[in-house]
C-alpha cells in the first residue's frame, strides 16, 4: 500500500484453488456426541418452547493443508427443527460479531434466534464458537501494557508512544499465539463451516451472518458455491476493502452521522439553541471539547464527550437526548464546575490501561485482522491520525488510523486472503441499515452488488445488526420470508424506515 489514502482490495485466491478437497477421511467420519444442555433459563420461541439446546465438539486440521497435522476442537451447538420430516429444510448455521463472534458467544445464537424468529421450526439452527474462540480451541494473547493516556485527540507528541504500544500488543500476540495464530483465519473459518456441514450429513447449509459474519459468509459461498443454500449478510463488510480501509470506514460513518444530527440540530435552534446550521451545531460542539478539556481531568471528560458523541448520532431516537446533554455540558464546562460535567458524562468511561504482561486475553480480531497487508510505515498512519483527529474525533475516530498490530505483524499469512465472487450459489438478502457506524453503508450495496443479492436498506437509521437482533418487525418480516419461503423482495433494494427521529418541532 503506498499512500495512507489508498484503498486496495484484498488479494485474491486462483477461483480453481479456492476450495481445498475434503479433510482427510477421519475428520469426515466424525459422529458429535450431542449432549442436552442443561439451561432453564432458556427464552422461549414465538410458536411454542423452542427444541432442546444440544451440545457437542468435534475436531478439525490446525491447518487444512496438513490434514495428518497438529487437530483443534469446535464446540458446536445445536436446537433441532421442531416442524417435523416433512418441513425441515436442513440446517441454519449462524455466526455475529467480531471477528471472533461477539466474544465467542456463537454457541448462543441458536437460542437468540429461536426465541426472536420462526425458523426453528424449518431449520436445525447450528451455532459454533469459531477456532480460537469461546469453547473452541482459544487463541490468546499476553493483555500488555498501555503506557499512553487515553485520549480521543491524542497530540503528535505520544504518537510514537502509541505505535510502540501496539508494537508491543502484537509481539505479546505471537508469544502467545503460537502456532495456531496464523491459521486463524476467515478461509480457516469457511473450511471449518464445509466441515461442520460434512459432519452433520447435509449436502448444503444455510447461512445468517452479522457484522464480520458477512465476510465469513460470501467467503464461503465463494469457495463452496455449490454448498450454500440460502444466505443473509447484515450489517456488512465491503467485499472490496482490506481490514485498514474497514477501519477507517468506521470513523468517516461515524462523522456521517453527526452531521446528519447536527443538521438536524439546527433546524431546531428554538429546542436546542446550539446553532442556526450544521455548521453552526459543530462549532458549539468543538466549543464545548475545548472547554471539558479546559477543566481538571479535561482528557478524560473530552475523550467520554467524543465518544458519546458518536454514539448517540447514530441513534436517531436520542436525538434530542444528545441535543440536550451538549447544552448542559457546555453550561456546566462554562462555569468550571468538572464534578457536574462528569456526572453528565457517567458511563462513558476512559480507556481501561492493559493488565499486567503475561495475562492473556482472547486475540481472534488481531489475528484475523492481519490476514490483510497493513503499511508498516507508523509515519504513515500517523498522517491520517492527524486528518481523522481534525475531522473525526467523534466516536473514537483516531484509533481507526492509528497503528495496529496489522503495521507490526510478526507472521506471514500461509495464504492470501479470498477475492469474494458472486455467481456461484443462489440469490441472498444483504441487509444494511445506511447510518451503520461499524459497516459503513458502502460495504452493503458492494456486497449486494458483488454477490447479485437483493438489497434491504434500512433508512435514515443509525443500527448494526438488524435482523432478528434489532427489534425491526418489518425487516424480520422480510427475511424469514426468505429463509422459511424463498421468497425474495421483488425489487433489487427494498428500503425499510429504522427508529422514528423525536418529535421535535423546527424553528
Amino acid at each position: 500500500m503506498d499512500t495512507v489514502d489508498s484503498v486496495q482490495a484484498p488479494h485474491s485466491a486462483p477461483a480453481g484453488a479456492a476450495a481445498p478437497g475434503p479433510p482427510a477421511g477421519v475428520f469426515l467420519a466424525q459422529r458429535p456426541r450431542w449432549a442436552p444442555v442443561d439451561a432453564p433459563g432458556l427464552p422461549y420461541g414465538r410458536h411454542g418452547r423452542h427444541g432442546r439446546l444440544e451440545y457437542a465438539e468435534i475436531e478439525a486440521p490446525l491447518d487444512y493443508a496438513r490434514p495428518d497435522g497438529p487437530r483443534i476442537t469446535l464446540a458446536l451447538s445445536r436446537i433441532r427443527a421442531t416442524g417435523g420430516p416433512g418441513r425441515r429444510r436442513g440446517i441454519l448455521l449462524a455466526l455475529n460479531g467480531g471477528p471472533g463472534g461477539d466474544n465467542g458467544i456463537g454457541r448462543g445464537l441458536p437460542a437468540r434466534l429461536v426465541a426472536a424468529t420462526p425458523l426453528g421450526e424449518v431449520y436445525d439452527l447450528v451455532g459454533f464458537d469459531p477456532r480460537g474462540t469461546g469453547d473452541s480451541t482459544r487463541l490468546e494473547g499476553e493483555d500488555s501494557p498501555v503506557t499512553v493516556p487515553f485520549d480521543s485527540r491524542p497530540p503528535d507528541e505520544v504518537f510514537d508512544a502509541l505505535a510502540a504500544d501496539m508494537r508491543e500488543r502484537e509481539e505479546g500476540c505471537r508469544r502467545a499465539g503460537g502456532e495456531l495464530r496464523p491459521h486463524v483465519s476467515t478461509r480457516n473459518n469457511a473450511r471449518d463451516m464445509d466441515l461442520i456441514r460434512a459432519v452433520l450429513g447435509e449436502e448444503r447449509l444455510s447461512f445468517v451472518g452479522w457484522a464480520y459474519g458477512t465476510l465469513l459468509g460470501a467467503v464461503y459461498g465463494t469457495m463452496f458455491p455449490g454448498r450454500l443454500d440460502r444466505s443473509v449478510l447484515d450489517s456488512s463488510v465491503h467485499p472490496g476493502w482490506d481490514w485498514q480501509a474497514q477501519f477507517r470506514s468506521q470513523a468517516e460513518a461515524t462523522r456521517e452521522n453527526v452531521d446528519a444530527w447536527a443538521e438536524w440540530t439546527g433546524e431546531r435552534p428554538s429546542a436546542f439553541a446550539l446553532g442556526t446550521d450544521a455548521a453552526g451545531v459543530i462549532a458549539t460542539v468543538e466549543r464545548t471539547a475545548a472547554a471539558l478539556f479546559a477543566l481538571d481531568g479535561g482528557r478524560a471528560l473530552r475523550t467520554s464527550f467524543d465518544m458519546i458523541i458518536g454514539t448517540l448520532a447514530a441513534d436517531r431516537s436520542r436525538w434530542d437526548q444528545l441535543g440536550e446533554l451538549v447544552r448542559a455540558l457546555l453550561a456546566a464546562a462554562a462555569s468550571g464546575d468538572a464534578p457536574r460535567a462528569g456526572e453528565l458524562l457517567a458511563g462513558q468511561a476512559e480507556w481501561r490501561p492493559g493488565k499486567s504482561a503475561g495475562t492473556r486475553r482472547e486475540a481472534v480480531l488481531e489475528a484475523v485482522t492481519c490476514e490483510t497487508d497493513w503499511p508498516s510505515d507508523p509515519a504513515l498512519h500517523h498522517a491520517a491520525m492527524r486528518d481523522f483527529r481534525e475531522r473525526c474525533p467523534y466516536g473514537l475516530g483516531v484509533m481507526r488510523a492509528q497503528p495496529w498490530v496489522g503495521t507490526f505483524r510478526t507472521f506471514s499469512p500461509p495464504e492470501p486472503p479470498t477475492r469474494i465472487r458472486g455467481g456461484g450459489c443462489p440469490a441472498g438478502l444483504v441487509v444494511q441499515a445506511d447510518g451503520d457506524p461499524l459497516d459503513h453503508h458502502e460495504g452493503g450495496r458492494a456486497m449486494a452488488e458483488r454477490l447479485g443479492h437483493r438489497l434491504v436498506r434500512i433508512t435514515d437509521s443509525g443500527a448494526h445488526e438488524v435482523y432478528a437482533l434489532g427489534g425491526n418487525a418489518a425487516v424480520d418480516a422480510l427475511v424469514n420470508r426468505y429463509l422459511l419461503d424463498g421468497e425474495l423482495p421483488s425489487g433489487a433494494e427494498t428500503c425499510v424506515p429504522g427508529v422514528p427521529r423525536p418529535a421535535v418541532p423546527a424553528g
